[in-house]
């Protein structure tokens, strides 16, 4: 019998042969949940484990203080909106992400999504499919250089996407909290200002109480009717509803989304119908290497604090005077 019993919520890569081949070495288990398990699933599964590893799966704070032995909470990702951070502060576990893996991944499909915008190349691809062969079904495009982005956040992802835009020769500008533009040239201004000037506006904050539907209908008001709203980072910083209106009103010129707000969303609403909306399955942040890199290191974080090591990227260090060891 294992010393250690760890829990995987879920997983979105085909196997889990890496996070048991890490574990093993320090004798823990690892136990994983039913696709698609309910909360009341998860609290049931908690009982009775070490630790905890999730990848989307919305932690209740009832697992948590279901969970006596329950050392680690460790992120296969980045964000940390479906895991209840307060409540494994208050019980004395530890909460860990990996903040730093699939920044190019992630950066690179951002600026796809801007290219197949600006030049037309999704609406082009699919009206060919639909046996159409028609180059002035579509508005001539702008020259890049010639066009501004707005970066709304400006983190790694943010300041990655900034240097692959500013090589194409785009107008780049950005906002943040801070108005830090961290060690780079890159302008910073207010969100409306931001809003109201941009070809191109791309969102890379986290999600938390305060971003929530931080793009709404009046946001989505000042932005030019020809811009396009591009999101890599999650789907509830914009409101759909507004959205929708917004696209096929054509108060904007589209929206190109590899996140969503449910995921998965309702393919049959008009706004996934709508021919000036790019729509990716939130693959944004996939690659061989960034999986490997993501697996191995949540992993390893688990394993050391099963050890009684602090793992790396502790987001609640306030914890660790009284944690459970």
């Amino acid at each position: 019998m294992s010393r250690f019993r760890v829990l995987l919520t879920d997983r979105a890569w085909p196997d889990a042969e890496i996070e048991r081949r890490v574990l093993a070495e320090v004798d823990a288990e690892l136990i994983e949940a039913p696709r698609g398990a309910t909360a009341e699933r998860l609290i049931d599964l908690a009982a009775d484990v070490d630790a905890i590893g999730t990848c989307w799966a919305k932690i209740p704070p009832e697992a948590l203080r279901n969970a006596p032995r329950c050392r680690i909470v460790a992120r296969f990702g980045i964000g940390l909106d479906n895991i209840p951070v307060e409540t494994a502060t208050e019980l004395g576990i530890v909460v860990t992400n990996v903040p730093d893996y699939c920044v190019s991944e992630v950066a690179d499909h951002t600026i796809g999504l801007l290219l197949a915008a600006a030049r037309h190349i999704a609406f082009f691809h699919l009206r060919t499919k639909q046996g159409e062969y028609d180059l002035l079904a579509a508005d001539t495009p702008s020259r890049l250089s010639h066009c501004r982005l707005g970066l709304i956040g400006f983190g790694r992802i943010g300041r990655a996407v900034f240097e692959r835009a500013r090589a194409l020769g785009m107008d780049v500008v950005a906002h943040s909290r801070s108005g830090d533009p961290r060690g780079t040239d890159c302008p910073m201004i207010g969100l409306r200002a931001l809003l109201e000037t941009s070809r191109f506006v791309s969102l890379h904050v986290p999600l938390t109480d305060q971003t929530r539907r931080m793009i709404g209908r009046e946001q989505l008001s000042w932005m030019r009717p020809d811009a396009w709203l591009i999101n890599t980072s999650r789907g509830a910083l914009v409101d759909t509803d507004a959205l929708e209106e917004a696209v096929i009103g054509g108060a904007i010129g589209g929206a190109a989304l590899d996140v969503h707000d449910p995921e998965p969303p309702d393919l049959s609403r008009p706004l996934y119908r709508a021919e000036n909306v790019i729509a990716t399955p939130h693959s944004a942040f996939t690659s061989r290497e960034a999986l490997e890199e993501l697996r191995h290191r949540a992993a390893r974080q688990i394993a050391d604090a099963l050890s009684g090591r602090v793992p790396e990227n502790v987001v609640n260090p306030s914890v660790i005077p009284r944690w459970r060891r």
